[in-house]
Formats: C-alpha cells, structure tokens, sequence
C-alpha cells in the first residue's frame, strides 16, 4: 500500500506538470479593461459589458463604480500613484485638467480609421467639449444641457401660448404672469446659488468669460455686463424670488402651487416633473429651448455631459478604443438612454420615437443643436464657484454690479496665475526647439 500511495502522488504530481506545461504552451491571451465610471452610470454600464466582451472574445471589462463625490480626487490620485484605469467617465468640464496633466491619449488617429466615432454624429457643441487646441480628447458618452420649464397653463392665462424667443418678449411674457399671479408669486425661478444661468445669458450675450486663449476674466468687459445687468434686473423688478435652491423646502411642490412659473433646469427633471407633479397638472407643464438677446440663433445654452476618455498610460489602448466605439453606436447610446434616462450624445439616437416623439424631450434636441461649452480651461470649476459669489453678493444688495464685476474679473486673474506661467513656458520651449 505505501508503494501504490507514494506511486499516486507522483502520477499527481506528473499531471500537474504536464498541464503546467500545457499551459504554457497555449499562451493566454486575454485581458482586463479597467472602466471607471461615476454614480448610476457605473451600476448600468456594467450591465451593457456581456455584450461587448462576446463581441471581443478574450477582452474582459472590469467595471469600478464610485460616486461622483469622491470620483475626481480618485482619479488625481491614480495618475500622480500611476495607477490609472485604461477607460473612464469624465465630466466633460474636467476633461482640459486632465489634459493638461498629460494623462489622456489623444484620439485622433483612432477617429480617423473609425466607422462607428464620427465628429458629424455628435452634437457639434458638445463634441466640441472634448476638444483642446484642435486635438480630441473624449467622446461623448451622454448630454446635459439647460432648456425652461414653464406652466403652460399659467403663461396662457398671461397671454403667451409659448415661451418668445428674445430676451425682450421673454421678460414681457414674466412681467404678465407676475401681474396675473400677484405680488407674493413669481414669474421664473433662478436658484442664486447657481452659476448655469449667468453664465448661459454672458454666453448669449457673446461673452466669451474668459480672454486672451483663457488667461484672463472678461467678466467686466461690456457683453457679460450687458447680460449680468439682464439677469439682475429679474431679480431687482420682483420677477425672479432671491433665493437658493437651500432656501426652498420642495421646488416641485412650488412648481406646482405656482410660486413660479418657469425654472430654467436639466434633463434630470423631465422624470422627476413626471414623477412629482399632480395628475391634475401633468398637461399643464412644458419645456421651451432658451430664448437669446436676439432670438432663437443667440438662445444658445451650456454643453454639458459626460465623455468616455482612454487614459495614456494604458497598456491595451486597441482593446479600450473597441469599448469606446462600442459606447458611442447610436443603438448602445439610446439603450444606455432608457436604462438611466440620460440624454444620449449621438443624434442617430434621438430619431427613435422614445425621444423624438416626446413633448418634453423635444425641446432638449432643439437646444442640443445651439450649446457651447464653458472656458476649456482645468480652473473652470473654482472660477465658476466665484461667479455665484460675487452674482449673490449683488442681487442681496452688497456691492455694486460693475464693482463685483471688476472684483471678479481680478479673482479669477490670479486663479489663472499658474496657466499664464505655463503657456509662457510652453511657448519658449516651442520658441527654443523651432530655433534649433
């Protein structure tokens, strides 16, 4: 028996060693993406990989989900740890920080032997988001932009079957709903504690908020303080209430009480209007593209969203854009769509009948068509946050507009301090390598 027992653990050891080296003769070749994508987004798209990965026999796709809270500095810390993910979400606003740190692979040649990843396929504003000095780096994943919910029942009773076009028949159409709904209500709902809608009227305007290719505020020059002056007249003629989002309990109930009567907001809350207004009102509300200083081509509003971006320093860089290409076809968009209600990026996607037959929705792919993107630049976010201190710190009354505006314009100078010393930089070492 002992002979037999120790005969078997050699026979077992032997077939280890035989499949061991099977093994090794048939390499695997495999791989892991790493995907990292931010709060629902991340859940769903996990959802979505079973198909690619049978598409892309051998290429499995990991999927990390992390909030959105925590999603920015994670993936600060991955870069400077090089650690990485091959594929991620990005905010379409963060995508020039992260350009600017080098850690995004430039998509150019990929774009240009695709037949799925076309420019002409996207919103053009919003494709626009992704590029920095002429060069792509991100495809659009989803879409955000800011259109106005109105009562449409309120504005008629006004006399305004619709929302006008110009800023002037704008502010007529406000001026009537508030005579018609009295001293304690308003006609629009403009949170002060957020930049969007400044921001969207500087824009219309023909601001370009920053100057001189981003190193300076252009805050205090004449287009943003025409359009400052716009916005704080509703609020100084009793049209708009001074409030913040904080300061009121339940926007929608407001909604539907009609302590407002317009709200200029996100596609997010086409379901939660669904969702939280009474039955009685659900006919009674509407969504309208902005209106502009000078009609519907000056309506133009903000191209915001997320972008699906390959990180420099993957090793499987083919493998990642496969995914990406995989993300950006029109029928993988409009499911991503119906599983999270996001707005899909590529206009195929919007001729289903989901989308292009929905009253709501109808007036966020006319708006999509007329976006612009923020400054491009990675200090958008903190000067961003300056804007509404300095809008609030006008509309309660403490300082003077052309005081605020020119303050502001010197906050944001020395935000951008660094990016001046950087272009200086870049532009000797071109200087100095084109003299060699």
């Amino acid at each position: 028996m002992p002979c037999l027992s120790v005969f078997r653990r050699r026979l077992s050891v032997c077939a280890m060693l035989v499949l061991a080296g099977a093994c090794r003769t048939v390499p695997d070749n495999s791989i892991t993406l790493r995907f990292w994508a931010m709060g629902a987004e991340g859940e769903v798209v996990a959802r979505m990989m079973p198909e690619f990965e049978r598409e892309n026999p051998g290429v499995h796709v990991r999927v990390q989900t992390m909030p959105w809270s925590a999603a920015h500095e994670k993936l600060l810390t991955s870069f400077v740890g090089e650690a990485t993910p091959d594929v991620a979400q990005l905010g379409n606003t963060w995508v020039p920080e992260f350009q600017a740190i080098h850690a995004l692979e430039p998509l150019e040649s990929y774009i240009a032997r695709s037949n799925v990843v076309r420019p002409d396929a996207f919103f053009r504003g919003i494709w626009d988001t992704n590029v920095i000095d002429d060069t792509t780096f991100g495809i659009p994943w989803y879409v955000d932009t800011r259109v106005i919910f109105y009562r449409k029942d309120l504005l008629a009773k006004a006399g305004y079957p619709s929302i006008p076009d110009t800023w002037a028949g704008w502010r007529s159409a406000m001026e009537a709903v508030k005579r018609q709904q009295g001293l304690t209500r308003y006609a629009i709902f403009l949170p002060t504690n957020e930049w969007a809608q400044p921001m969207v009227l500087g824009l219309q305007a023909g601001s370009p908020i920053l100057k001189d290719g981003g190193r300076y505020g252009a805050f205090s020059d004449s287009a943003f303080a025409r359009a400052f002056d716009f916005y704080l007249s509703l609020f100084r003629d009793h049209l708009a209430p001074v409030a913040g989002t904080n300061d009121v309990a339940n926007v929608y109930q407001e909604f539907s009480r009609g302590m407002f009567a317009m709200w200029i907001t996100g596609p997010w809350n086409v379901g939660e209007m669904r969702k939280r207004l009474p039955a009685e009102l659900q006919h009674a509300w509407g969504t309208a593209p902005l209106p502009g200083p000078t009609g519907d081509a000056s309506g133009v509003s903000l191209a915001g969203g997320s972008s699906i971006v390959i990180f420099h320093a993957s090793p499987h860089k083919e493998a990642a854009w496969k995914l990406v290409e995989y993300l950006a076809r029109p029928e993988q968009q409009l499911r991503f769509s119906r599983l999270t209600g996001d707005l899909p990026a590529s206009i195929a996607a919007w001729r289903d009948s989901s989308l292009s037959g929905d009253e709501h929705f109808r007036a966020f792919y006319t708006q999509l068509q007329r976006v612009r993107p923020i400054p491009k630049v990675a200090e958008v976010e903190i000067i961003s946050s300056k804007l509404i201190e300095a809008s609030e710190s006008v509309i309660r009354g403490h300082v003077p507009p052309q005081r605020a505006l020119a303050s502001l314009d010197r906050d944001v100078d020395q935000i951008l301090e660094k990016r001046r010393w950087i272009l200086a930089h870049e532009a000797k070492a071109v200087a100095r390598e084109a003299a060699r």
